[in-house]
């Protein structure tokens, strides 16, 4: 299959979508698949994977992501036939926008992935723009959708309530497990918060949490790391001056085995954000074996009856009943909720599992039969 990828940046190396789009892309071609990757040339890349395939910005302007030279070139690879599927992820670019009016012309599939943008969080949040934009022009394109992916049943929720009809697969994220390393740790035990620094994610909520427990736990620290988003990292050191916290330190981002090391150093993990579609750095910390503490905004319902960490309500109150309990656990009992949590990431979520199912998508999508298990009408 040939297969056209568009999403407007995976140069943001904290960012989930610039890992599990691209992971996914890499391991479509593994299968024989041909991929390209269309993106804007908007940031700069360390490295440049030779799938991807760069547009420049029209007047150089970033919002909202107008390109003409990707819009026409796009038209040409449909109008050739030298696409067999669209596959957008995310929205609110013109990125997204392109490829839902070029498939309908053209009789193009066309699959969605919203990536989160479609949370009732999301999309309360942001640019009053976002109020013409949505029924003039972002719906109409993604009405024009043969399927979605969807990441979680949540997602699924997501796209429900919006009244969107067509088909949804459900298929998560994949996750690249490293090698399983034993560390040795020392007397100060590590809460580690890693992330994007930006509202979204909840971290204001985390250090109000910190203020109140950690008095109680005087051999844990507070690590949070990552880099700022949108200039928030000054509001968060300027809260955690103001609530006189101890024993907490903005680290900033961690790449690589960096980051691994962050976890592996590391007996609990938590991200408080009010909403996620899926959240990888969850799933990265459960690869690394630490039990984590997330939020009912985000899609790991499961961790709970397996074991392997908390899911909570949203605000400060839970997240401090939470810690409580979860900061007095003795190492033994988080290292086997740790355990658990990794081995149900190896299922469940690896590459290969997920490419499958992915490409059986596009197949059902192009030649209809037998639908898949994971695919709901």
């Amino acid at each position: 299959m040939k297969v056209i990828h568009l999403i407007h940046s995976i140069a943001e190396q904290a960012s989930g979508p610039s890992y599990s789009i691209r992971r996914l892309c890499e391991s479509l071609i593994e299968n024989k698949q041909e991929v390209i990757l269309a993106t804007l040339d908007w940031d700069v890349m360390t490295e440049t994977p030779g799938f991807l395939k760069e547009f420049p910005l029209t007047l150089g302007r970033r919002r909202p992501g107008l390109s003409s030279s990707m819009r026409l070139w796009l038209t040409k690879q449909a109008e050739m036939k030298k696409v067999d599927l669209f596959h957008s992820h995310s929205l609110w670019m013109m990125p997204n926008i392109y490829p839902g009016n070029i498939a309908r012309k053209n009789n193009i599939p066309y699959i969605i992935s919203p990536r989160g943008t479609f949370a009732e969080y999301a999309m309360a949040s942001g640019s009053k723009i976002k109020h013409v934009f949505w029924p003039l022009i972002q719906r109409p394109a993604v009405n024009a959708a043969n399927c979605f992916h969807a990441t979680a049943m949540s997602e699924f929720e997501d796209i429900r309530r919006l009244r969107f009809s067509q088909p949804i697969a459900i298929i998560p994220n994949g996750i690249d497990m490293p090698q399983h390393k034993e560390t040795t740790l020392g007397n100060t035990r590590t809460l580690l918060f890693l992330g994007r620094i930006h509202l979204e994610k909840g971290v204001d909520n985390l250090l109000r949490a910190w203020q109140v427990v950690s008095r109680g736990f005087p051999e844990w620290q507070l690590k949070i790391v990552g880099p700022d988003s949108g200039g928030y990292l000054s509001k968060m050191k300027a809260l955690k001056e103001k609530l006189r916290l101890k024993r907490i330190e903005f680290v900033g981002a961690l790449y690589g085995e960096k980051k691994i090391e962050a976890y592996r150093n590391a007996e609990l993990f938590v991200l408080p954000s009010p909403s996620e579609n899926f959240g990888i750095s969850v799933a990265e910390a459960l690869s690394v074996g630490i039990p984590v503490i997330v939020t009912k905004g985000t899609p790991w319902r499961n961790l709970e009856s397996l074991g392997a960490g908390w899911w909570i309500d949203i605000g400060v109150d839970p997240l401090v009943a939470c810690l409580e309990i979860a900061l007095s656990k003795p190492r033994d009992i988080l290292k086997a909720m740790g355990i658990r949590g990794r081995e149900w990431i190896r299922i469940e979520f690896s590459w290969t599992e997920v490419t499958r199912k992915m490409i059986e998508t596009y197949q059902w999508i192009l030649r209809g039969g037998s639908k898949p298990d994971w695919i709901f009408e």
